[in-house]
């Protein structure tokens, strides 16, 4: 297989591969499992062969788990840190006991707590990618990116970066100190900061747009075909895309995207990538196994025509609704 080509994320020298690897399932979280059960051994296994790809980008954050992912990345790295680009996320609320207690928190004295949380758990005296996880109402951003930016400063951090964010509050936030990447949700079946200009907005702005979930939190691998396919413990089933209204719709939306694939001696999760980095996102699948990984890569080398991208924008047009991303708390969050 070819070694992943190399992009810069923002204005600041920020050097990625062109997919990144999502950590998130490699470890449960608030006693659910993530995308089915995990295992270590294979988890660990999945980011060296990822590394040998040149597939080198791990996004983690404090919440998994919590504190878990950061400390399996740990123990996978070992004595190769600089083999490595890591990012990870601060912003949801984890007290002294390690309890979650479903608050954001962007002050500036929590981001302090939380980077050397993060040091520590990631056996690292840096980070190479810093991302509020969510904006904190009650705090404004200035005074988020600031203590951020002091990170910057001191060492311990080297590019900021912000999650599910208004190109508004990426504006004011880049007035302070340089953004290099704004990540969100976006796939063929979530599309709406598409909708809302955002990634354009944050591509004008010289900002790297990163897109999580490309896989429709794994609809579009084309593995799942009735709900029950999910383990019982499996997080998704609280997504309104997993509930009877829209899983059916769905999948038949999901076939469309498999004769194409078909067509193209693809699998549907390259065409799903394909098509993310042909709007000009950086695709970061998760995944824990190394098959699936080694196929998500071999997507860098799919070439999507313009009139494969039609017949796409055809099955699932801007504005088509798959279902929400999150139940009414979560969309709540989003800035």
């Amino acid at each position: 297989m070819e070694q992943l080509k190399k992009v810069t994320l923002g204005t600041q020298g920020l050097q990625v591969p062109l997919i990144g690897l999502g950590c998130m399932g490699m470890t449960g979280f608030a006693g659910n499992d993530m995308y089915g059960q995990a295992n270590e051994a294979e988890a660990i296994a999945t980011i060296h062969r990822s590394v040998e790809l040149g597939g080198n980008f791990l996004d983690t954050a404090d919440l998994y788990g919590p504190f878990d992912n950061e400390k399996l990345i740990a123990k996978a790295i070992g004595n190769s840190r600089d083999k490595y680009i890591i990012a990870t996320k601060f912003g949801w609320e984890i007290d002294d006991a390690g309890h979650i207690t479903w608050a954001i928190n962007g002050k500036p004295e929590y981001v302090r707590k939380a980077v050397e949380r993060s040091l520590k758990h990631l056996r690292s005296d840096y980070i190479d990618l810093y991302y509020l996880h969510r904006l904190d109402k009650n705090t404004p951003i200035e005074e988020t990116v600031g203590a951020m930016a002091d990170l910057v400063h001191e060492g311990k951090v080297r590019y900021l970066g912000l999650s599910e964010m208004s190109a508004q509050t990426v504006r004011k936030a880049n007035a302070v100190h340089p953004i290099s990447a704004l990540q969100s949700e976006y796939s063929l079946f979530e599309r709406t900061v598409e909708a809302r200009g955002i990634i354009r907005d944050v591509g004008e702005m010289g900002i790297g747009f990163v897109a999580y979930s490309p896989l429709g939190r794994g609809f579009l691998s084309g593995e799942l075909r009735t709900v029950d396919d999910l383990p019982a413990t499996d997080f998704r089933r609280q997504m309104p895309r997993f509930q009877p209204a829209y899983f059916d719709k769905n999948i038949e939306l999901l076939r469309a995207i498999e004769a194409l694939a078909s067509q193209k001696s693809s699998t549907p999760s390259q065409i799903a990538l394909a098509w993310t980095l042909k709007k000009g996102a950086l695709p970061i699948p998760g995944t824990k196994r190394r098959t699936y990984l080694e196929q998500n890569i071999r997507a860098a080398s799919v070439e999507l025509t313009d009139s494969d991208m039609e017949r796409l924008e055809a099955i699932v047009p801007l504005g088509i609704d798959t279902g929400q991303a999150y139940d009414e708390f979560g969309m709540g969050l989003i800035d």
